[in-house]
């Protein structure tokens, strides 16, 4: 038997396609844009990769499993809800959020104004400061789907410590 460890990192993905007229809601934090993301909650793929990444480091399967978009329950639901669900869910098995580190991909719109509100929504929604999470965001360079302005991708990586 291995002995434990007081630390494991975890990494998430999520892919979300955009539309006209639905909001953006990306960190927490709602954009200004005429388009949105398309999906069975509020669309927030920058929380939805966090959460896997929780998820991930505690091998306690992938936010589908623990809020399936199958269930009435999650429909249009704010992200933020589905992340302090998994927050709690680690204190639980007796872990927190060390930091955490995302990269949004996206086209359009402009990001940068809004990265300080993402970052300070995450780490209240966490429970955590604010200098422990890092929001990055680019653009594919008009590359690919993201490039095309059809989606958005986000990577996400935590390093979860023993509560």
């Amino acid at each position: 038997m291995t002995k434990d460890i007081p630390f494991r990192t975890g990494g998430g993905y999520d892919v979300h396609a955009i539309a006209p007229g639905l909001p953006m809601w990306l960190g927490g934090v709602q954009i200004e844009s005429p388009c949105g993301f398309v999906a069975h909650s509020d669309g927030d793929v920058a929380i939805h990769a966090l959460c896997d990444a929780i998820l991930g480091a505690l091998a306690l399967g992938d936010i589908g499993k623990h809020f399936p978009d199958t269930s009435e329950q999650w429909k249009g639901i704010d992200s933020k809800k589905l992340l302090s669900a998994v927050v709690a869910l680690a204190a639980e098995k007796g872990w927190e959020v060390g930091n955490a580190d995302i990269t949004i991909a996206l086209q359009r719109p402009k990001l940068a104004p809004y990265i300080p509100s993402m970052r300070g929504v995450l780490a209240a929604t966490m429970g955590i400061d604010e200098d422990r999470v890092s929001v990055k965001a680019t653009t594919t360079e008009h590359l690919g789907f993201t490039g095309r302005g059809e989606g958005c991708q986000v990577w996400a990586n935590v390093l979860m410590v023993r509560a």
